[in-house]
């Protein structure tokens, strides 16, 4: 059964990397974790928009910046 929340983000990016580190600080539940690098059709809907957190129950998106308290509201924490 696939995860409820996705973090879409690309390989080597920095912001990524940042958005790992709020996720962590929030104490976000489980996630999965989807690179857009080698997929055309995730490049072209999230390419210029990573690291982008998305609920794939309801299709909410919160694209970055955000910050842990942002998390936890998104996951209703």
């Amino acid at each position: 059964m696939p995860m409820r929340y996705v973090l879409y983000q690309r390989d080597y990016c920095h912001l990524c990397d940042q958005a790992l580190a709020v996720m962590a600080e929030a104490r976000a539940p489980d996630f999965d974790s989807q690179w857009v690098d080698d997929d055309e059709a995730l490049e072209a809907r999230y390419g210029a928009r990573v690291p982008v957190l998305r609920d794939s129950e309801d299709g909410r998106e919160m694209d970055w910046p955000f910050s842990a308290n942002d998390v936890r509201v998104f996951v209703n924490l």
